[in-house]
């Protein structure tokens, strides 16, 4: 087995269940501390310093949680395809047990995504949901999440409903380009992107800087959610490893 050197991490060492357990133990504590911060601070700005929209008033302050959520369910599921296609091409164990963590978090911001939409669709629209190109993309996206956790949860050979997983995080990563391109597909009702890495932001500075706290807050919220989620479903499926038995907190 390959070892980190002082010249730098080999990251195939972390590739094993046994290593990456104690890399998560070290990681996820900070990962939930930072979110912590960068939550409030973010929600601060959104809601109490930002200044009032002059189109949609003080409604508009629900994107400072939909725009994040929206993004990180999509960042989420490509992640899941990520890990999907080198555990079906390597056949890591770490693959499966990995995408198994992201799903429940993705699953729970395309939700968040979909219900603070519509609370910023009925001023907006005058309704609750539309049919939407965006929006019915996003539900399709939902939906991912929960076929591919009922999937697995149905197979009783781990390992095979890491395979049958795999194959459904693949093949429903399709649907996160239309999600994001289906505003310039489309004649649809939902705005354009506000931030673009090809243009500057349409909106004040402020309201910019709150977006990204709030963003990066989810992005640590999601790997400090992950890692202890993972860390749970190693312990489960190496429990009759011996390096397992001689955990102190297995012994406990």
């Amino acid at each position: 087995m390959i070892h980190p050197t002082r010249t730098g991490i080999h990251w195939f060492y972390y590739a094993a269940p046994q290593t990456f357990y104690g890399l998560a133990a070290r990681l996820w504590p900070g990962c939930a501390v930072l979110a912590s911060a960068l939550l409030a601070a973010g929600l601060w700005l959104g809601f109490m310093v930002a200044p009032t929209d002059f189109q949609q008033g003080e409604g508009y302050r629900i994107i400072f949680v939909h725009v994040p959520a929206s993004w990180m369910s999509m960042v989420i599921y490509l992640a899941m395809a990520f890990w999907s296609v080198l555990g079906l091409t390597f056949n890591t164990r770490l693959s499966g047990m990995m995408t198994r963590a992201l799903a429940p978090t993705g699953a729970l911001f395309a939700f968040l995504s979909l219900w603070t939409g519509a609370l910023w669709g009925k001023p907006m629209w005058g309704a609750w949901w539309v049919w939407d190109a965006r929006l019915t993309s996003e539900l399709i996206l939902f939906f991912l999440y929960l076929g591919y956790i009922a999937l697995t949860s149905a197979i009783d050979d781990t390992r095979r409903g890491d395979r049958a997983g795999a194959l459904v995080a693949i093949v429903g990563a399709i649907n996160v380009p239309i999600i994001y391109f289906s505003v310039k597909w489309w004649n649809t009702l939902h705005q354009g992107a506000s931030v673009s890495l090809t243009k500057s932001p349409s909106m004040a500075a402020v309201m910019l800087w709150a977006m990204l706290l709030m963003a990066l807050a989810f992005w640590l919220y999601t790997l400090a959610l992950v890692l202890y989620r993972v860390r749970t479903l190693i312990l489960q499926r190496e429990r009759h490893a011996a390096w397992v038995q001689d955990l102190q907190e297995v012994q406990q």
